[in-house]
């Protein structure tokens, strides 16, 4: 029992260290891979609400499967964007669309993150309910989420 204690907390210790707030880039080459990084999977994220918007304007049908895929994958992006957001690049000059404020106020951008994983979830569920009556509205939840960080932290 004094054995699994030991290993609880020292797991609790060592994640909490991970999510305390932002760790700042060492050099310049750790900070523009950090935003290289960053970017690819936004890059994904944009990829996946593409067909979303389409279908919420009528563009393309809607389609049950494509929103559960988006869904699932737009859920496992957006529980990365905390831990690929964890080091701080404000002190370097990147080539990069994020405010320094995202790292002055690390809660809120993972809280707005978490509302993205929670609309992702949405999405999957109402696709897997059939209820076309609720596409709509469970797109305009995942693009709620995006706006809400984008007003916050991304530059115009």
């Amino acid at each position: 029992m004094k054995k699994m204690t030991i290993v609880v907390l020292s797991s609790v210790l060592f994640f909490s260290a991970f999510t305390a707030g932002a760790a700042p880039a060492k050099s310049e080459k750790q900070a523009n891979q950090a935003v290289e990084f960053r970017q690819a999977i936004l890059k994904l994220v944009k990829s996946n609400v593409g067909a979303l918007g389409a279908m919420n304007k009528g563009a393309i049908p809607f389609d049950a499967e494509t929103l559960k895929t988006n869904g699932m994958r737009l859920e496992q992006l957006s529980l990365m964007l905390e831990d690929y957001f964890a080091t701080d690049t404000s002190g370097f000059d990147t080539d990069t669309e994020a405010l320094d404020k995202i790292w002055k106020n690390q809660a809120d951008f993972n809280s707005k993150a978490n509302d993205l994983t929670k609309a992702a979830a949405k999405l999957q569920a109402v696709a897997a309910s059939g209820n076309e009556g609720q596409y709509k509205s469970a797109i305009g939840d995942i693009f709620k989420t995006c706006k809400g960080c984008h007003d916050s932290y991304k530059k115009d």
